[in-house]
């Protein structure tokens, strides 16, 4: 590619933020984006949808327009067009525009397009705040080395639910709202993560205190995946406060009993 062709220009103006250009294209895009959702936002008010609805909808289709042709740019000025149409900008940036395009045939489907504000994430690269990403690695990380202990435990809560609803529902009865069994363990899934609607509640006094003990069972495991989470990221922080960093090539994050920089490979010290 041609360091002053047209589409070397458009790439940098597009992809790189740490140009003035990049910046502001960003920015402009950024509140392009936010108005965009605002519009979606207040024409599902009915009031103000039928006073500007009109105005509504010519501003989605302008938006609509403005991020498709955003959307071609950038797969013109990628280096690697395929790369970017299948990343997870690519993937994101081509939600945000078809929802519009399917409201042609779908009735409603424009309402997704809510979905734009997803796209606000690079705002990221716009402030440099890189850095947190790492924050939101050690979070993942922990999530999925915690996955086996949090599968457990959901299976756990299926079955104390689908015990206590069936037991409920052969306490109670259909006469006093507990129809079936689904209905039955819905309402122990209200009562264990202690949200409590109240449209069906027990009447009989052993059906109470069953109702007494879900909820005391619900205040008693509702802090378990916090927990294990927790101790996943204190493992993960500690891992990383006895990484070794390297005094050649400054790369940090090595195991503490390395013994070579996993980069430039100088022996520590």
């Amino acid at each position: 590619m041609a360091k002053n062709s047209l589409r070397s220009k458009l790439g940098r103006i597009i992809f790189e933020v740490d140009t003035p250009s990049g910046k502001a294209f960003d920015i402009i895009l950024l509140v392009a984006i936010l108005l965009s959702v605002v519009v979606v936002l207040l024409d599902s008010v009915v009031s103000l949808n039928e006073k500007y609805g009109e105005l509504f909808y010519v501003l989605e289709w302008a938006f609509t327009i403005l991020f498709t042709i955003e959307y071609v740019l950038r797969i013109y000025a990628a280096n690697k067009p395929f790369k970017y149409i299948f990343s997870f900008y690519g993937i994101i940036d081509l939600l945000a525009i078809l929802p519009t395009y399917l409201s042609v045939i779908l009735t409603g489907s424009h309402y997704m397009v809510v979905i734009r504000i997803l796209r606000l994430l690079r705002v990221f690269r716009v402030l440099k705040l890189a850095r947190f990403v790492g924050a939101a690695d050690t979070l993942r990380i922990a999530l999925r080395n915690s996955r086996a202990k949090i599968i457990v435990f959901i299976e756990v809560v299926i079955t104390i639910v689908v015990i206590t609803g069936s037991m409920m529902y052969l306490i109670e009865g259909s006469e006093n709202g507990f129809d079936n069994i689904p209905k039955s363990i819905y309402w122990a899934i209200v009562t264990l993560t202690t949200v409590g609607y109240g449209d069906i509640a027990p009447q009989t006094p052993l059906g109470q205190i069953l109702a007494s003990l879900l909820m005391i069972t619900g205040y008693a495991i509702i802090a378990v995946p916090t927990g294990i989470i927790t101790t996943e990221m204190s493992k993960l922080s500690t891992k990383k406060e006895l990484s070794k960093k390297c005094s050649h090539c400054n790369t940090d994050g090595h195991d503490y009993d390395a013994t070579y920089c996993n980069k430039c490979g100088k022996k520590f010290s």
